[in-house]
């Protein structure tokens, strides 16, 4: 299989060889998404780029070939969980597309203290509503409410195309960034043995890199503080194979704790803002003088650099703001977004990639390595990777019935378009 374009820019970045691309053979099954951008693809290559390098970790050359019913349902895994029988709410009310006074806005307001911000924004009581919500909204202009809730925490990303966040200092910032920035920080001996991860990553995105870390065969520890809690059902949902601890970092007592499980630690993935953790001397730079051969990682919502790299952001506020909601949308006029949190699930996948090639880096060659990656520029790479239309363009037919000996499984061509073709013989 040829890794598309998003794919393809990855596997440059994490330097497969091509003999190793090769092992990637076509996927089976299929998507029930319907989506104008090449969503599908951006999947199938992320999860076949994390097998791949778990794969050639462990040694085995074997070829990978992934099934997009699974990577479907892995993707839109919130709407297959079930907890006692009941499906989660993905969504809290305040969360969501609203109308500005002079266009759209999403917000994000799943945890109660971004809810607590939203509303002190907004100006809304406490029991105020989706209606009180609206009328707030409707009078004040997107621009406004977006950065106004970037100075108090809350979470507002305006409805952009892509031509205008391509325009926007973010944008420019962010398609100049490499899709993965992969450093090498300092010498230090190789480590070749051991595989233990501290996560410290919240919601999607870093939980699912280090879940397919523990996959991997980690033994993955996530960590978090007991000052800010996890909505279950989602930790519930990223969780599997990992273990879960609370330490709280500004602790005397926690800190040590903690630095006792540094200095065994192989891997440290982060999942908060740039910036977040320096004042607890987890900057990758920090880490790798206290400990060298670390192999440290993160993801973050808008990247490490440029004037947005502290705001908060969310995969629903990626696409609203990176211009993926309006070409979703269905008139052109209503923002609309893909049918998974794509961005999310990707960026986890390719960053467990990423983890796991510096890994085996480390492993033969010392130093300590560093790898960062953006929902941002995943977007940037997803809205860039092909003509908009050409994924909801795809046809998708039933499988060839026949069963003669030999009988394809599948159709080699399964249609094109109508009258386009030469009226001649091939060959």
């Amino acid at each position: 299989m040829t890794l598309l374009a998003v794919g393809g820019q990855v596997a440059d970045a994490l330097g497969f060889s091509a003999e190793a691309r090769e092992l990637v053979g076509e996927p089976s099954g299929s998507f029930p998404w319907g989506a104008h951008l090449p969503v599908g693809s951006l999947a199938t290559d992320s999860v076949a780029l994390a097998s791949l390098a778990i794969a050639l970790l462990h040694g085995d050359a074997s070829p990978v070939r992934v099934d997009r019913t699974r990577v479907a349902a892995s993707f839109g895994s919130e709407k297959a969980l079930r907890i006692h029988g009941a499906a989660p709410s993905a969504w809290a009310p305040l969360s969501g597309f609203w109308r500005t006074s002079d266009g759209w806005v999403r917000t994000h307001a799943n945890y109660p203290h971004h809810e607590r911000a939203l509303r002190r924004l907004l100006g809304l009581a406490d029991d105020g509503g989706t209606d009180a919500a609206t009328a707030a909204i409707a009078a004040r202009t997107a621009t406004e409410l977006e950065d106004d809730a970037a100075e108090i925490g809350a979470i507002v990303g305006r409805v952009r195309s892509p031509e205008a966040w391509r325009q926007h200092e973010q944008g420019r910032v962010v398609a100049a960034a490499p899709i993965v920035e992969r450093r090498r920080i300092g010498d230090a001996a190789p480590r070749p043995e051991g595989f233990r991860v501290l996560d410290l990553t919240r919601v999607i995105a870093g939980p699912i890199a280090t879940r397919d870390l523990a996959l991997a065969g980690a033994d993955v520890l996530r960590i978090d503080s007991p000052a800010l809690p996890e909505t279950g059902w989602i930790h519930l949902d990223t969780g599997q194979g990992k273990r879960s601890t609370l330490l709280d970092l500004r602790r005397a007592d926690d800190h040590a704790t903690f630095e006792r499980l540094l200095s065994r630690a192989h891997v440290v993935v982060t999942g908060y803002r740039p910036g977040a953790l320096a004042r607890f001397g987890l900057e990758p730079e920090d880490l790798a003088a206290r400990h060298p051969g670390l192999v440290t990682a993160s993801v973050s919502a808008w990247g490490a650099d440029g004037p947005w790299a502290a705001r908060r952001g969310f995969d629903s506020i990626v696409q609203a703001v990176s211009g993926i909601a309006m070409v979703e949308s269905s008139d052109g006029e209503t923002p609309g977004a893909l049918p998974v949190q794509a961005l999310d699930h990707a960026t986890g996948h390719f960053l467990a990639a990423g983890i796991v090639r510096a890994l085996d880096a480390q492993r033969r060659e010392g130093g300590s390595i560093d790898i960062r990656m953006s929902l941002a520029r995943t977007a940037h790479a997803l809205l860039t990777s092909a003509d908009p239309a050409t994924e909801a363009a795809a046809l998708v037919t039933a499988p060839p019935p026949l069963a003669f000996p030999g009988a394809p499984e599948h159709y080699a061509v399964v249609g094109g378009e109508w009258g386009a073709d030469e009226a001649d013989w091939l060959g």
